[in-house]
């Protein structure tokens, strides 16, 4: 199994060099500010009561509060909140809005409990972590496996300790979410992929989107809406394949009916890990971390490769495809949501609702700035775009720690 710790912590090494970083920094750099493993008692429905796992680690905030998602998944560890975390910094810096990094989660498989179970697991959460949150501690925002509905539940216990809305990012709209939120990171995505457009010739439009939740649905519909085709999908339970192209709406519906994209009319079936070696201009791994790696890097045939899952192409991976393939790093290609996060904790604390369509040209402002800014650090340096957006964040975070 890929660490994704060992692999932030190389990619903050390799920046290193590149900006001959002081030592004394890197290594406040290299490791969080703080990491918390708690367990978290529950009744079940049936009378028992069952411990889970819960994380959350604060990376760095010297730019401003913790910023970063929780996320309820079988798989969540501490190294792996440890690397998001971490990721989180230099995202929020590279898109310039005032956050430092954190990330939290649950070891829990959410379809497994009840919607009472899940209710009580969430706020047990937050009840463990609310002196070490607030607006301007740590924000926390749904990630992997966690809705508004879960942060609603977690607002309500926040806001018993004492907390204000602004301590939650990603709330429903009647509790002071932001419109524009849900499809954000799909939507920031996209505006990377059109302005990549503009630098270089596309020869096919064609798209393969791993992972159909809601970073890879906003993707695949922003896209096909803008005359791209999508020709591969998949979830955690298959994959289908149709060069003629495919609809994401009712792709969604038909997952939503049947509970997988498999199946889908019209499509050919394919296994979940074969996607992403299918032919096509454009793969969008949209789903978990290292689903690239050395194991199938050589048999990954797309010549662009957009990041909108945190840390899917592993450091080995990258080596090997670096040479013929461009690569949109996630710490710009998925900043969407952490952007919009910011406009609504924003909002929150100054009172204020915005417009959707506000929200969108903000978005697409912060965006295009920050790919305009890695594509002409890349030139200039002679380094790819994961390691030119890079060496934009950590000097923004090291500026921060010098001024404090």
């Amino acid at each position: 199994m890929n660490n994704p710790w060992i692999s932030a912590k190389k990619q903050l090494k390799q920046v290193a060099k590149i900006i001959d970083l002081d030592k004394s920094i890197l290594k406040r750099l290299s490791k969080p500010d703080r990491v918390f493993c708690f367990p978290l008692l529950i009744k079940l429905d049936n009378g028992q009561t069952k411990k889970f796992l819960g994380f959350r680690s604060q990376h760095n905030n010297s730019k401003g509060p913790y910023k970063g998602g929780i996320r309820f998944h079988p798989q969540v560890s501490k190294n792996e909140v440890m690397a998001l975390s971490m990721w989180m910094t230099w995202k929020c810096a590279l898109v310039d809005i005032p956050f430092g990094g954190g990330k939290g989660g649950i070891r829990v498989n959410p379809k497994k409990l009840s919607k009472i179970e899940l209710e009580r697991l969430s706020k047990k959460y937050i009840e463990y972590l609310f002196p070490y949150i607030g607006e301007n501690k740590d924000v926390p925002a749904p990630d992997v496996g966690v809705n508004p509905q879960v942060i609603s539940w977690m607002l309500d216990e926040a806001l018993k300790h004492g907390l204000t809305k602004a301590v939650l990012t990603g709330k429903p709209l009647e509790l002071g979410g932001s419109l524009g939120r849900t499809k954000a990171t799909g939507q920031g995505g996209f505006f990377v992929l059109d302005e990549l457009g503009k630098k270089i010739n596309l020869k096919e439009k064609t798209i393969i989107v791993q992972g159909f939740g809601n970073v890879g649905y906003w993707f695949a519909k922003i896209a096909f809406e803008n005359g791209y085709k999508i020709i591969g999908i998949s979830d955690s339970q298959g994959g289908i394949l149709n060069p003629e192209g495919l609809n994401p709406d009712e792709v969604l519906k038909h997952k939503n009916q049947t509970g997988s994209v498999k199946n889908f009319p019209l499509s050919k079936n394919i296994e979940a890990d074969k996607i992403l070696l299918q032919p096509t201009e454009i793969l969008v791994p949209a789903a978990l971390e290292g689903v690239i790696n050395k194991k199938n890097a050589l048999d990954i045939k797309a010549k662009i490769i957009i990041e909108m899952a945190n840390g899917p192409v592993t450091p080995k991976a990258e080596k090997i495809l670096e040479k013929n393939n461009i690569i949109i790093p996630d710490v710009l290609a998925n900043s969407g949501g952490v952007t919009v996060s910011y406009f609504e904790w924003y909002q929150n604390k100054n009172q204020e609702e915005w417009t959707e369509q506000k929200v969108e040209e903000k978005l697409k402002e912060k965006i295009v700035q920050a790919f305009n800014h890695v594509w002409e650090t890349s030139k200039k340096r002679n380094i790819n775009l994961r390691m030119a957006a890079y060496v934009l964040a950590v000097s923004q975070v090291v500026n921060s720690i010098n001024k404090n």
